[in-house]
């Protein structure tokens, strides 16, 4: 059970990461700022695959949902993996 309450944690972690990343797209911080910095090299080895998935509208880009979605059965997966061999 601790491992599968870890496992959670650290998805809940990087959702959180996730979210900060939108957050500074969306108030247009500085590019140069260490930690804007690091959430971009945090998330964008994921982000990466699915831009161009769901074209862009306007100026809006879904990439984020997919990378959310994504995460969301990433989760269930490994969690219910893990419940099977470890019980």
């Amino acid at each position: 059970m601790g491992l599968i309450r870890l496992v959670n944690s650290l998805f809940q972690l990087y959702e959180l990461i996730l979210l900060a990343r939108i957050f500074t797209s969306w108030v247009n911080a500085d590019p140069y700022n260490p930690v804007v910095r690091w959430l971009y090299r945090m998330t964008e080895p994921v982000m990466r695959p699915f831009r161009g998935l769901l074209p862009p509208l306007g100026m809006i880009d879904f990439s984020p949902v997919l990378v959310f979605l994504a995460l969301e059965v990433a989760r269930q997966l490994v969690v219910r993996f893990l419940w099977t061999v470890l019980l």
